[in-house]
């Protein structure tokens, strides 16, 4: 088997025992990018020598039989609107390409102390806006299982690559569902973190008070590998959580007897495809014959979370985007008659449509005469919703939901329908609003395309949440690398 096909914690060990060193791996995976990237789509810039000089580290370290870290030499992608000291950092925005930062997202620095080997940037929506990766100002990023499909977003690229075999795992962030649903979309697990465990310092900002940073792999033992090495308090970043972690690969057998699952009616009703529907609720009555406790629940709040998500979302979004505007970094205008003119022009060229989208409605929203009618309204939805899943939480210990509603749609379909794009986060923004930590795993396919369950626990229960989706994978094993030989996209 190819080097590349293996997954991480795989990997790990092969290094340790000196099976095979970390740049044998290393160059696996380039070849694989080179072989089939121009197909995929995932990559915006590729740290060729960075990566190959980071293998050889580790492998000197081997070498002296000095002790290294359970991901040292595993080959990582990052998506780029987590900062990288010295490599491009786009949000796959033209109002950030040429954008190098002077300094390294914390995560990134707790990858490097852990002597992670870093691929690349990878695509994903312009700042993150988006729910296909079509957004982006650079490329097109395609499904691995049907390239006339989207791999989701925003951190389409991330799941891509996962599923491609373009690195062993990847770092995602997620807003309203960006890790969760190209996770579903592309048939690998997705981790949204419990909002506050895994600094966003460095991490480009898109609506601060929803935004996670987070794994993903093929397996749920990689996932857990991964989130142990990027979790923890960090005193750069106000809402970092200060409290001890477990070690997040220990306890996940896939044993769910007495676990209790609770069902909401709301996440299964209109809007949710029915075929998606019979694959979510046979894999939970699988669960229910290993021991596990099904309980119906009711999260009545559920129907109005897209249109509080998105007015705080952009609200926040207009503020944090406003720094943008051709002084400091990144793009200017080539042509203005004054300053105020430089700015308008500036983000008008910079900016590109889901991104004005947002802004201007968050901008509208926080307006004299609409802030009471709008953003006041939303914020006491948000607490509403926070309120019923405390309440549910009392009666189960985890929450099963589809995590989209459907599977991935051909590329180009709903790109110019805002409204008809949105609904398809409806399983996934309520997780954000509440802070929650949540996991996709696949669950089975319609048409070969991956079927995603979302699991939710209540907040620090990460390790709920990976034993649960484990038992799932037992049942239908564990994602392998996809192929698209064959496949030629439109």
């Amino acid at each position: 088997m190819e080097l590349y096909k293996k997954p991480a914690y795989l990997l790990s060990e092969m290094i340790k025992k000196k099976e095979c060193s970390a740049v044998e791996i290393t160059q696996s995976f380039f070849n694989r990018i080179g072989n089939i990237d121009e197909k995929i789509g995932a990559y915006i810039t590729l740290n060729n020598e960075g990566a190959l000089k980071a293998a050889k580290v580790v492998d000197e370290k081997i070498a002296k039989g000095e002790a290294v870290s359970p991901i040292a030499g595993v080959p990582i992608g990052i998506k780029d609107n987590i900062s990288t000291k010295g490599l491009l950092t786009t949000c796959a925005s033209k109002m950030l390409y040429n954008y190098v930062p002077p300094f390294n997202a914390t995560v990134m620095e707790k990858l490097i102390s852990n002597d992670s080997v870093i691929l690349g940037k990878l695509n994903m929506d312009e700042f993150a806006m988006g729910s296909s990766t079509e957004s982006s100002y650079f490329k097109l990023t395609r499904n691995p299982h049907n390239l006339d499909k989207v791999p989701g977003g925003s951190s389409g690229g991330s799941a891509a690559s996962v599923a491609a075999g373009e690195c062993a795992f990847a770092l995602g962030t997620d807003t309203g569902g960006s890790i969760r649903m190209p996770a579903a979309y592309c048939g690998v697990v997705g981790l949204k973190p419990t909002y506050g465990t895994v600094s966003r310092y460095g991490v480009v900002a898109f609506a601060s008070s929803f935004d996670q940073v987070g794994p993903i792999a093929r397996n749920v033992k990689d996932i857990a590998l991964l989130y142990n090495a990027i979790c923890g308090y960090d005193k750069l970043e106000a809402t970092s959580v200060k409290k001890s972690y477990p070690d997040f690969t220990k306890g996940i057998s896939g044993n769910v007897k007495g676990l209790r699952i609770g069902i909401p009616a709301e996440y299964f009703g209109k809007g949710v495809d029915s075929e998606v529907k019979e694959k979510v609720l046979s894999m939970v009555k699988e669960l229910e014959k290993q021991g596990a406790k099904v309980i119906e629940i009711n999260l009545p709040s559920t129907e109005y979370a897209l249109s509080a998500y998105y007015i705080i979302s952009s609200a926040e979004a207009s503020s944090n985007l406003a720094r943008f505007d051709g002084v400091r970094y990144g793009y200017r205008a080539k042509e203005y008659d004054n300053l105020i003119d430089m700015y308008e022009k500036t983000r008008d060229e910079g900016f590109g449509d889901e991104v004005k989208r947002r802004i201007m409605l968050g901008t509208f929203v926080l307006s004299s005469g609409y802030f009471d009618a709008y953003y006041k309204k939303a914020k006491v939805v948000a607490q509403n919703i926070t309120k019923e899943f405390n309440h549910a939480f009392e009666e189960c210990d985890v929450i099963a939901t589809p995590t989209t509603p459907v599977t991935a749609f051909n590329i180009g379909e709903n790109i110019n329908d805002p409204v008809k794009m949105c609904a398809g986060d409806i399983c996934t923004v309520p997780i954000n609003i509440a802070g929650l930590p949540a996991i996709s795993v696949p669950c089975g396919t319609i048409c070969k395309m991956p079927v995603g369950i979302q699991f939710i626990a209540n907040k620090f229960n990460e390790n709920i949440l990976l034993n649960t989706a484990r038992a799932v994978e037992l049942i239908n094993g564990e994602a392998e690398v996809c192929e698209i030989s064959g496949q030629e996209g439109k």
